[in-house]
């Protein structure tokens, strides 16, 4: 017998959608957007999964809690962004060909960057949460953090060309600001000076110029803190106020190597 409480809870809030469902729709759209397996060579099979994958679409907006007719409004809006949002993704695997040279291939940058799957779900993301969809962009941006360790807010505005290489452990708060052409590390945050709840309608997260690149670690933060066009941002480095364009900003640490020899301590010890 199921406890009231739950029961409670299932009427209040309704059907919701799987994660499960949202992550393999998601998965599906990549692979048709980009006609990832030999079956695509079928005209009549691309245009039948596209059938499918607005279905699919059109029941998890219903779910998200949209009347039908807005979601069919939505879904709509969507099929005839499809070959902006395309050739917008088209554009980011270029840069990732153009700036990381151990990428050999258009093909290996589509199918092995972590990166590059992590903007192509942020861009749909973002979309829908321009379009005021609730819920989803939400659920697409934690499946592919969960994925790939790259958490971006689907409401952070990110210009073209954006190349993320690695990618783990970044994060890219909801008010961030990125220009085009950047470049950016694993580990990197771009985040908030604040969390408090009464903030939530202010600018929280720090804005990217153009032609930026961050490296690994680096931490910016503050919705007032601006990184100038044509910028460097060192490794480690902890930021929480505006640099001017073409800036190079690094963390200075020494390092020290001495032989074995005549090292005093242990290097290894058990507790």
């Amino acid at each position: 017998m199921k406890h009231p409480i739950y029961i409670a809870n299932y009427l209040k809030s309704g059907v919701l959608p799987d994660m499960r469902h949202v992550g393999k729709w998601m998965e599906d759209l990549f692979q048709w957007l980009f006609c990832i397996g030999p079956q695509f060579a079928d005209y009549d099979y691309f245009v039948q999964r596209e059938k499918e994958l607005e279905t699919t679409f059109r029941e998890l907006l219903i779910l998200s809690g949209l009347a039908d007719e807005n979601a069919e409004k939505i879904v709509a809006t969507l099929h005839q962004k499809a070959a902006e949002i395309h050739a917008g993704l088209e554009d980011d695997l270029k840069a990732i060909f153009r700036y990381d040279p151990a990428a050999q291939s258009r093909t290996e940058g589509l199918v092995t960057y972590p990166g590059f799957f992590a903007i192509s779900v942020y861009r749909l993301a973002h979309e829908l949460w321009v379009l005021q969809v609730p819920v989803l962009p939400r659920m697409l941006s934690e499946y592919v953090h969960g994925k790939t360790g790259i958490d971006i807010h689907p409401g952070a505005v990110i210009g073209k060309r954006f190349f993320i290489d690695h990618g783990t452990g970044i994060v890219i708060g909801e008010t961030s600001v990125i220009g085009n052409d950047v470049k950016m590390y694993q580990g990197v945050t771009l985040g908030a000076l604040s969390v408090q709840k009464q903030d939530a309608d202010t600018k929280r997260h720090p804005s990217i110029g153009n032609g930026v690149t961050i490296y690994a670690n680096a931490t910016i933060l503050g919705g007032a803190t601006f990184i100038g066009n044509g910028s460097v941002i060192g490794g480690n480095v902890w930021l929480t106020h505006s640099v001017p364009d073409d800036s190079l900003v690094y963390h200075k640490s020494e390092i020290t190597i001495k032989t074995k020899e005549v090292f005093p301590e242990p290097l290894n010890f058990v507790i």
